[in-house]
């Protein structure tokens, strides 16, 4: 754990301290291959919608072809001396989403960043986080406005991006994975919804272990 004194010896107020810890975990898997990253036109902080700073979206073949998607601004991103060795940082969180491409989608699914940025500020103004084997009912396809029967999300970590430890904390990568309206029924109806997340997203992981979501899934 580092200390104040540690982190103000080691970086200054210009770096993005945060941002480069996921970076680096990030680019262990990806390498050089540039992300198509997609920012909000203007900062949540000076009065803008969308709370995050950003989500990258990368082409992954691990399983089948899809996007993953990886967003930036539920953890502390730049520098900030009181969050310094902190057990969390900030909300402790990034989303993360696998998908496999969606012919309504065209090149990116930017509906994806849509929705991160919805949970984001549900976090924010609720102030209840997410954490593995939370589940969100949509109260309708995830995807708006399609013919799709995926109506829920499930969270777990990230089968390749797992928890690393920054200067400000720990961060979780929760992957956001696709639930079916028979799941989410099978949820509703269980004694414990966290035990069925479980059992529910174990089965998915036995055909699919990247828990990529298919949106044409019944």
């Amino acid at each position: 754990m580092i200390t104040q004194k540690e982190y103000r010896n080691t970086y200054d107020e210009e770096d993005a301290v945060g941002w480069l810890e996921i970076d680096k975990v990030v680019d262990k898997i990806y390498g050089t291959q540039k992300p198509r990253h997609y920012t909000p036109p203007l900062h949540y902080m000076v009065g803008g919608n969308d709370p995050l700073d950003g989500v990258s979206i990368y082409d992954s073949d691990k399983g089948e072809f899809h996007r993953h998607l990886v967003s930036y601004g539920m953890s502390e991103l730049y520098y900030n001396e009181e969050a310094a060795g902190g057990e969390f940082s900030k909300w402790g969180f990034e989303f993360t989403f696998r998908l496999k491409p969606f012919v309504e989608d065209g090149e990116d699914p930017t509906w994806v960043v849509n929705l991160m940025n919805n949970l984001a500020r549900y976090v924010i103004k609720s102030g209840k986080w997410f954490e593995e084997n939370h589940v969100i009912p949509a109260n309708g396809p995830i995807r708006l406005n399609s013919d799709i029967d995926i109506v829920g999300v499930a969270f777990t970590l990230d089968p390749e991006l797992g928890k690393i430890q920054t200067p400000h904390g720990e961060v979780a990568f929760l992957q956001m994975v696709g639930l079916t309206s028979n799941e989410m029924d099978r949820i509703k109806a269980s004694k414990s919804a966290y035990d069925e997340v479980v059992k529910i997203l174990e089965e998915i992981r036995t055909v699919n272990p990247f828990l990529i979501t298919d949106l044409t899934r019944r």
